[in-house]
């Protein structure tokens, strides 16, 4: 092994113990990693921030403070509870995985082990297998991807870069202190070698960085252009009746899967208008629309509204109380802007 990669993660962890954030899912200096804690966070933080995750991860953790609790929680609670974090199977696998660690008394302690229980890929069982039981894995995520392509002016673009980002963490991960080498690699990512203007004046492992060398660190790791998504449209539907609303729940596979949602027709390649809107016949739609963005396409949904009779197939739920039914973004982004201009 080189010089360079005998260097870079001593300095790194160095920088680690006088720097480290305080997370609420990290254990302190001297504290044993909780694995249950450990899991949820980084399922979590697979397509939100750190900033969005944390209060969420508190609110979480109070109400199932164990992977225990979890098991025996319902699916509907855990789904509802996960609204807003994106990837409603994550929320599916992590309440599937829970049972399967209470049933087996306690969470695998290898990598192999943990990538047999449901959702748990490569990635989130190697940050597992480090973080909670020390294991030498090669923890990559979208931070240390940046990390490592710069440490190594990895020219090759994304995503075709990655097994060659992986061998080369590889060759720089320690034997001792795995979980500190994730984590620290991670924070300095997140902190320091940011995607656009990186702060390398303070980066601990600028003298072994060949990006740096370059003068334009910010040029790796190189992207391909991502094609443009797909347009869809759509129309979610308000019918209300006695200050209940009707919802919907999903079918329990596919997107949005097993979720309360408003009732809505099909998405399609142009607007359906009011097809297959449900009961009424009174139905209006508002000027206004609503935009999201999904991984592979754009959805723009109308927005209709009647009144009911009370009859209709489905759940009432209190307007009032719409808050707490853990709608998805899509969804509460419609009832939002239904409530705004119904008039």
């Amino acid at each position: 092994m080189d010089a360079k990669r005998l260097s870079i993660s001593p300095a790194l962890l160095g920088w680690y113990d006088a720097h480290r954030r305080d997370l609420p899912w990290r254990a302190r200096p001297g504290e044993l990693p909780d694995p249950y804690r450990v899991w949820v966070s980084e399922v979590m933080l697979q397509q939100t921030t750190v900033a969005t995750v944390r209060p969420r991860f508190t609110a979480w953790i109070a109400r199932w403070p164990s992977v225990e609790a979890l098991a025996v929680a319902s699916e509907a609670e855990v789904m509802a509870a996960w609204a807003g974090l994106g990837y409603y199977a994550r929320a599916r696998n992590l309440h599937a995985a829970a049972k399967a660690v209470a049933a087996l008394g306690g969470f695998p302690r290898s990598e192999a082990g943990l990538r047999g229980l449901p959702g748990l890929g490569a990635y989130i069982a190697a940050a597992v297998a480090a973080i909670a039981f020390g294991e030498r894995t090669v923890v990559v995520d979208a931070n240390v991807e940046r990390v490592v392509a710069r440490l190594f002016a990895i020219a090759t673009p994304l995503p075709r870069a990655r097994p060659a980002i992986r061998a080369a963490a590889d060759t720089i991960t320690p034997d001792g202190r795995a979980g500190d080498f994730a984590q620290a690699m991670m924070d300095l990512g997140s902190g320091i070698c940011t995607s656009r203007r990186p702060r390398c004046l303070l980066c601990p492992v600028r003298p072994w960085c060949d990006a740096y060398a370059t003068g334009e660190p910010d040029r790796f790791p190189h992207k391909q252009p991502k094609a443009e998504r797909p347009q869809r449209f759509g129309t979610a539907f308000w019918l209300e009746h006695e200050g209940r609303v009707l919802l919907h729940r999903r079918p329990p596979r596919g997107l949005l899967g097993g979720m309360l949602a408003l009732p809505t027709g099909p998405w399609v390649d142009a607007p359906p208008g009011l097809t297959d809107a449900p009961g009424a016949d009174d139905w209006r739609l508002l000027p206004a629309t609503v935009e999201h963005g999904f991984t592979h396409f754009r959805l723009q949904l109308a927005l209709g509204v009647a009144k009911g009779s009370g009859g209709e197939q489905g759940e009432w739920w209190p307007v009032d109380e719409l808050a707490v039914a853990g709608l998805p973004t899509v969804f509460r982004r419609a009832a939002e802007a239904i409530l705004a201009g119904r008039g």
